[in-house]
């Protein structure tokens, strides 16, 4: 979705994230495949997730605003993914983060405070949703398919996490960009 678009007639609801798109390839390969893994549900873009969601009782303006100092804090960086897993108990396979994971984390300390701060259920671990909410008896089918289809990709297995999405989701189970937010350094340019 582009920024502030959404479902005609989607209601917003009081829950908010922020999260990096995947791009390219890469991300074309990724929606592709949570698509193949889970046909009957609305999946997000491609992304790994920096904010879990949350609702925010100061309000998204509030929340905006510190996003937007806060990133001045930061630099973009490059994320390259690792290999699926899944969460014990949880029935969600996901591709692992594996170099950005330390930004991640810190990003995600340092935000989770004031007007973004919010108890979450699970402890942070960045990565990619490939699927979730599949039932106990389709989890070893589709974890077996998600390792196959990543190992067989030839394409890149990076992206530049450089601007900040902050989304809210719809009562339809989507999600709807509100902002996007660049950090000051892309990695690129460090690289110069």
């Amino acid at each position: 979705m582009s920024v502030g678009e959404f479902s005609i007639g989607a209601a917003r609801v009081n829950t908010y994230a922020l999260v990096f798109y995947a791009s390219g390839p890469l991300a074309k390969f990724l929606d592709g495949l949570r698509a193949e893994l889970e046909p009957d549900h609305p999946a997000p873009r491609s992304h790994v997730t920096v904010l879990p969601p949350r609702p925010l009782p100061l309000g998204a303006d509030a929340a905006q605003r510190q996003l937007e100092m806060q990133a001045l804090e930061f630099h973009g960086f490059k994320a390259i993914l690792g290999g699926v897993d899944s969460f014990g108990g949880t029935n969600v396979v996901y591709l692992s983060v594996a170099h950005g994971f330390h930004e991640l984390h810190r990003m995600h300390r340092r935000l989770n405070q004031e007007a973004l701060e919010y108890a979450e259920p699970f402890p942070y671990h960045p990565h990619i949703t490939l699927a979730q909410g599949l039932t106990p008896e389709r989890m070893p089918a589709a974890l077996e398919l998600a390792r196959k289809r990543w190992e067989a990709y030839k394409g890149p297995r990076f992206f530049a996490c450089d601007s900040w999405y902050f989304v809210q989701a719809t009562a339809d189970l989507r999600w709807v960009d509100l902002a996007e937010i660049h950090l000051p350094q892309g990695y690129a340019e460090q690289a110069g």
